[in-house]
Formats: C-alpha cells, structure tokens, sequence
C-alpha cells in the first residue's frame, strides 16, 4: 500500500461518521449497559514498548465498570508500565450486515486483595471469599474503567443511525 491508500483506509470511519446520524447519549448507554450485561468474555489488549499480549478473559459489568479475576500472567507485564488498555467484546457467530461488537479504550486499576472493593465484587459475582483466601496464588481484581466505547451494531442502520457509534466518557 502506498502512504496515500494507508491513509485513505485509515481515515474510512472519520469520514463516514462525518455524515451518520447519532443515537442519543443515553440510549447509546442503555445499548452498551445491555450489550456488556448480556456477554461475559473480553479480548483484553495491553502493551509497553515492543511487548504486546492480547488475552481472552472472562469479565463482569457492574457498576460502570469491567471486572476481571484473573491469576496473573503476562498481560501483568505491561499492566506494570502502562494502564492504557483496549478490549473487545463481540458476537462470535456474526454474519455480513449482522455485526454487534464494542471496541473499548480506557484504563486498568488493580484492586487491593480483599478490600471492600474486592469483596463486592466477588459477592457480585457469586465468588465465596473464603475460597478466594484458601487459594495458594491469589486471585487478582482488574477494574477497567472505559474512558472511550465504539460500537458496531448493523441493526442501528433499521432506524436511520449509522452502524458505527462512540460513547465517550464525560469528563468533569
């Protein structure tokens, strides 16, 4: 490819969303809220200079939050330098003009073993602590807090919005 067609390709979804119609903030949530509530695995992308690691991991959403338990591995690598995550969740059975997934930028906190924190999420997800305080590695909390969401979902282009939508988290 030359640097015009990279470019070309590159700026395809600016231009295009350029001329889309918008959902309204709220009902955009509302589809995110039920679309993260509804799945339970993400592809979890993080890095640091030249190490990248793209990790399949099973997640909770709850309170505007992704949470994971995890073990560890080498995803921890780069969590060590760089909060900066991205993840995907999407349909796995998706066909042409039925596409449904979220795109999700934002940033990884790692909870404190058994704070507060911990223990409400590990009785939202059903996690006796004791098991949690028995096991010989702990098991991490990952909070992902998503500062920026892309979603596609082909079924918004039936009421006149563009199949591609982002929800940014307000700052305030």
């Amino acid at each position: 490819m030359t640097n015009e067609q990279y470019a070309q390709a590159e700026s395809f979804w600016t231009r295009k969303d350029e001329t889309e119609k918008k959902l309204d903030a709220d009902a955009l949530y509302s589809w995110i809220d039920e679309f993260l509530s509804t799945h339970k695995v993400l592809t979890l992308a993080t890095a640091t200079k030249d190490f990248i690691r793209c990790t399949p991991l099973e997640y909770s959403w709850y309170n505007g939050a992704l949470w994971i338990f995890t073990e560890g591995g080498l995803k921890f690598k780069a969590l060590k330098e760089n909060k900066h995550i991205a993840a995907a969740v999407f349909e796995t059975s998706a066909s042409f003009g039925g596409l449904r997934s979220l795109q999700i930028e934002g940033t990884v906190e790692l909870v404190e073993l058994f704070s507060d924190e911990y223990k409400n999420v590990a009785e939202f997800r059903k996690i006796p602590m004791e098991a949690l305080m028995k096991l010989k590695e702990p098991m991490w909390l990952l909070k992902i807090v998503p500062s920026e969401i892309t979603c596609l979902n082909s079924d918004f282009k039936k009421d006149g919005f563009g199949s591609r939508q982002i929800w940014k988290k307000c700052h305030s």
